[in-house]
């Protein structure tokens, strides 16, 4: 792993948190279509803004969201939950929806929750191979990965799927994104990436970061997902017991990232907001972190 410490110059660690920042990606669900209106001015436009597909929301509302984000001057990259598709029929047309009405150059694949398929879609792979996304004029296509592993899925399995999914969207001539699950700690998720370049996969990462959120949300969010242990959340944002009222950012987090990260060899790399303390928070810190960064 690389040995940069904290003696790396305060220039050169900033010049390296702006380019984590430049193009990064914020995640809303079709609920949040009101406050990305509210928190439009912050947000740069042409930002890339992934779309959730969580149980309970309809396909109507997803597509709603997709085309605000679009008509709001960003870009939209919805989720689809593979196993959540109840037919063929249903993915299609969602699929045409979005294309003619927001314009979607980009999609995120994930295979879902449902221990049993709703459909005819085992997983993301299954998904990609099905043809559906072959005449969309899709760019990219967003895959999970997941630096602290998965709690279902054992390692191999994990990189196998991922090598299957790059081969399959080459297949089709649609570059691969790797869109991580949120994590606390730079030193498992820089790791994972330099793991990620040594079987040569070269597609831009777009790393998973909290934003800022109150500790009690962080920590539920955490255990919920599996990030590492209460205690290790707590130690990597220099929280303590006495703190839980209060909320924490990623600050640390990211700083950690940039000094720890070679340009040359970690290569394309962008940080993904997950806004559990609400996008219009999140937009707004990361404005105001930028800003004092390039300072």
């Amino acid at each position: 792993m690389l040995d940069v410490t904290r003696s790396d110059s305060q220039p050169g660690r900033d010049a390296r948190i702006g380019s984590l920042l430049q193009g990064h990606s914020l995640e809303m669900t079709a609920k949040d279509v009101v406050a990305l209106e509210e928190a439009a001015g912050v947000i740069p436009q042409g930002t890339r803004i992934a779309i959730a597909f969580l149980p309970g929301e309809t396909f109507e509302a997803r597509l709603h969201a997709a085309v605000r984000v679009r008509s709001l001057g960003f870009d939209p990259a919805p989720h689809i939950s593979a196993r959540r598709i109840a037919s063929e029929s249903e993915l299609r047309g969602f699929l045409e929806n979005l294309s003619t009405q927001a314009s979607i150059q980009r999609l995120f694949v994930v295979a879902g929750d449902p221990p049993v398929p709703e459909g005819p879609y085992e997983d993301a792979l299954s998904l990609i191979r099905s043809g559906m996304l072959n005449d969309l004029g899709l760019e990219s296509v967003g895959v999970s990965g997941y630096p602290e592993g998965h709690p279902d899925i054992g390692e191999p399995a994990l990189w196998g799927a991922m090598f299957d999914k790059r081969d399959a969207l080459a297949e089709l001539g649609i570059s691969m994104t790797i869109l991580t699950q949120f994590g606390f700690d730079a030193e498992p998720i820089v790791h994972w990436v330099e793991r990620v370049r040594s079987h040569g996969i070269d597609a831009l990462i777009r790393i998973g970061v909290p934003g800022p959120a109150g500790i009690k949300t962080l920590l539920r969010f955490a255990a919920r997902c599996g990030v590492g242990a209460s205690a290790k959340v707590m130690s990597k944002y220099g929280l303590s017991l006495t703190q839980l009222m209060g909320t924490a950012g990623p600050d640390r987090l990211i700083e950690d990232l940039a000094d720890r990260i070679d340009p040359a060899r970690h290569g394309p790399l962008s940080l993904h907001f997950y806004p559990f303390g609400g996008i219009a928070r999140t937009a707004e810190w990361v404005s105001d972190f930028a800003a004092k960064k390039a300072a």
